[in-house]
């Protein structure tokens, strides 16, 4: 088991990764999956701050899948120089 400081870092980054989900986009496809996993994640918070034991296996793993949720919905979101370059050069019509 994990020392009790290293599993505060680790719920911090929970609570962290946790919020930045709820700002994908409603009509991200990455969105709906996200809602579940936050919703998972905010119960281990919550787990851990009303003084439950939370093995840090479970807090990774929640991280890794936040992380990687994350990542590809990163992936989705339009490179806006590119976009407007297009634009500039006539190839999509504003």
């Amino acid at each position: 088991m994990a020392s009790n400081s290293a599993n505060r870092n680790r719920i911090e980054l929970l609570s962290l990764l946790a919020a930045r989900m709820e700002h994908l986009s409603v009509d991200s496809h990455w969105a709906r999956r996200a809602s579940g996993l936050r919703g998972n994640i905010i119960k281990v918070v919550e787990e851990a701050e009303s003084g439950d034991d939370v093995s840090a296996d479970r807090l990774d793993l929640l991280t890794g899948a936040a992380f990687d949720l994350l990542r590809r919905a990163a992936r989705d979101i339009p490179d806006i120089e590119a976009f407007l370059e297009k634009i500039h050069r006539g190839t999509i019509h504003n």
